[in-house]
């Protein structure tokens, strides 16, 4: 979805820098690639590039987990803990939030939800104080993770929520972009 979306974004004439964990796509040619393997050097990237931005589409998370402890080496399997302990990773929309964090930029967060998806997301919103949510339900087949396909409900700030039909991603990128563009202003 992200990479749709930056394609999209350059379609429109944006400057598009695409923070991306590791992937088998390739980059939309003409956006500008930094690419991250954990969600902390996810979290440095965002920040250090957040003040050149207008607009911030966070369409997925890195994880929100990581392992408590860190091996430089094989762990064997006769010295593995039972159980792994594992450590909340930094949310970096949640970051932003924070008393100044953000400026004026529009902030778009994105939600992966398995059951109450727009309860979810609004309450999301909410808290992070987003500009606008995309969610869909990830526990249905066919769409979302692995597909071409999507299906999304888009949720504003000020309480305004659009529902997709299954499309393509790049057709639900076209949406999400519409809304990014009525928040700023180009668009009616």
């Amino acid at each position: 979805m992200g990479y749709a979306l930056a394609g999209e974004a350059l379609r429109r004439g944006a400057r598009v820098i695409l923070v991306s964990g590791p992937t088998s796509l390739y980059p939309p040619p003409g956006a500008e690639l930094r690419p991250v393997e954990t969600a902390a050097a996810m979290a440095r990237e965002v920040k250090k590039n957040l003040s050149r931005a207008d607009v911030l589409i966070m369409a997925a998370a890195v994880a929100d987990f990581r392992p408590a402890d860190r091996s430089e080496q094989k762990v064997k399997k006769e010295e593995a803990p039972p159980a792994l302990k594992l450590v909340p990773t930094e949310d970096i929309l949640a970051s932003l939030a924070r008393p100044g964090g953000r400026s004026k930029k529009v902030i778009v967060g994105f939600a992966a939800e398995t059951r109450d998806v727009i309860a979810n997301a609004s309450r999301k919103l909410r808290e992070k104080k987003l500009d606008l949510i995309v969610a869909n339900d990830v526990s249905r087949e066919g769409i979302g993770f692995d597909s071409d396909f999507n299906q999304v409900v888009i949720i504003d700030k000020k309480g305004a929520v659009v529902e997709s039909p299954i499309v393509s991603k790049r057709e639900i990128s076209r949406l999400v972009m519409d809304r990014v563009e009525v928040l700023l202003g180009r668009k009616k």
